[in-house]
């Protein structure tokens, strides 16, 4: 059966109103009810049900869950509980997970039931010094801490379910105003302090159990932040978010200003819950020492589990810094290489460069003869040395920003992500100084191919001088030989005239 309601006039289950001396009912397997229980919660439950009457019935019915002492006249503020009995036969009795989850719903039905009682009995709005309001913050904060899934952060594992309680805002629009006042709240810096100013915040709204409803109800999403054994994933959430219902006759006034709510350390209080060992069934002798011997013993237990507990986080959180100092420590051995590699590429820029510079002084003294070239030189000489004067202006930029990358690797461990953007922008650099080196080679290629037309065209103009001064040379001695006839032939015609005469 899951659940069990009885109907108006009935009387209560008889393993949950025992009177003191009566024996022990067992159900239908032949278990007792105590079987799943462990010692402690066992004495714990059995006196708080001792000492107060317990109905339960369907909602809105008069067989509502009524709390107090057992005829106690007068009426009493009833609510809509629905309380849900797991089989025996659906548990394994040595399951310690299952034992944890049934000590923690009885530790909140304990919790509750006190709470409701006294703050009836006090008459006045509860503040943050209440007694029991704390001891039922410190049970619903184990609550929704037990079965939580370790996350890993950068400072290591960390469990908080202050994940699970932003659900709320998701799937209730209504506690989008809670969330919201929870993180402008000032001082609270981890999540665990968020979650426990949330569970506050939900207790003065009279919400609490209508978000926890909401979030046991949807578990697709609650299995992102909890283990399936988890008791929000079990049956004994949907018992807890019942039982909160009657928190909402409480009106409390919790200041949480100045309150640290990041560090404090949740205890339960068991002692809180032994106060009426007098109905015990056992006599009121062995009560006490049986009472005095478990609140020891718990209280040790519990401690010697939160110091377990802190000392496993600490250690979690030292070798994840181990770890993290590791990497950074390999992450700076790289980018130095990174360094010495850029270094290396200045340098054989510079050398293809005086290189260039030297290859473009030759093809200059080679092409002197020509004047329109010589000047067209000299302008592409002031151009290269303009971009020589650039590239080494890069370079100085390179060697400050050299530098500058020096003191980013002393500050890598306060700051990754300026080092990654330092590194990007050097390799943009570096591809800025690769374009600039083709572009001046394809320069230079361009001033090589032009220097040798130039060449060519001397070479032939010269060809074209030696062929004409031969020709004058020709036309030279074929003159010299026309005036020797020329004056053959007047002094051949000076003499035919002397003879005709």
């Amino acid at each position: 059966m899951a659940a069990r309601c009885d109907p108006p006039g009935a009387s209560p289950p008889a393993e949950l109103a025992a009177s003191p001396g009566k024996p022990e009912s067992s159900d239908e397997n032949g278990h007792s009810p105590d079987e799943a229980l462990a010692p402690t919660s066992v004495i714990y439950f059995r006196e708080a049900l001792n000492s107060t009457a317990v109905r339960f019935g369907p909602p809105g019915t008069a067989a509502a869950v009524r709390f107090g002492p057992p005829g106690t006249p007068g009426p009493v503020p009833q609510y809509d509980f629905q309380i849900e009995r797991i089989e025996s036969k659906r548990r394994n009795p040595k399951d310690p997970v299952a034992i944890e989850r049934l000590n923690l719903m009885n530790m909140a039905k304990l919790s509750i039931k006190g709470l409701i009682e006294s703050a009836l009995n006090l008459g006045r709005t509860l503040d943050s010094d209440y007694a029991p309001l704390q001891q039922f913050f410190v049970v619903m904060e184990h609550c929704l801490k037990h079965g939580l899934k370790t996350k890993k952060t950068f400072l290591g594992q960390n469990k908080s379910f202050w994940g699970a309680l932003e659900l709320v805002e998701k799937l209730t629009p209504e506690a989008g105003e809670i969330t919201a006042s929870v993180k402008d709240l000032p001082g609270l810096k981890t999540p665990l302090g968020r979650g426990r100013a949330w569970l506050r915040l939900a207790l003065m709204q009279k919400k609490l159990s209508d978000y926890m409803k909401t979030i046991i109800n949807r578990k697709d999403l609650l299995s992102e932040f909890y283990e399936p054994n988890a008791l929000m994933m079990e049956e004994e959430g949907a018992v807890i978010a019942g039982l909160l219902v009657g928190l909402n006759v409480i009106d409390a006034n919790l200041c949480m200003k100045g309150e640290d709510l990041d560090s404090q350390v949740g205890v339960i209080d068991f002692s809180m819950y032994l106060k009426d060992g007098g109905h015990s069934s056992k006599s009121a002798e062995g009560d006490g020492q049986i009472t005095a011997i478990l609140d020891q013993k718990n209280y040790v237990e519990e401690l010697n589990r939160h110091l377990s507990a802190s000392v496993n986080n600490l250690q979690a959180k030292v070798d994840a810094l181990e770890k993290a100092n590791t990497k950074l420590t390999e992450e700076l051995a790289v980018a130095n290489n990174r360094i010495i590699t850029l270094q290396e590429d200045v340098e054989r820029v510079k050398e293809e460069s005086s290189l260039q510079l030297e290859s473009r002084k030759s093809a200059r003294g080679d092409a002197a003869a020509d004047g329109s070239a010589l000047m067209e030189s000299r302008k592409q000489l002031k151009e290269e040395t303009l971009l020589r004067l650039d590239v080494e202006r890069e370079l100085e930029v390179q060697i400050g920003m050299k530098q500058e990358m020096e003191m980013s690797m002393k500050m890598l461990e306060k700051d990754v992500c300026e080092k990654q953007d330092a590194l990007l922008e050097l390799r943009q650099q570096l591809e800025d100084l690769r374009t600039i080196n083709q572009q001046l080679s394809h320069k230079s290629q361009s001033a090589d191919s032009s220097s040798r037309q130039k060449s060519e065209a001397i070479v032939r103009l010269e060809d074209k001088i030696n062929q004409m001064s031969g020709t004058v040379k020709q036309l030279e001695s074929s003159d010299k030989h026309l005036v020797k006839q020329a004056r053959n032939l007047s002094s051949s015609a000076g003499k035919l005239l002397q003879l005709q005469q």
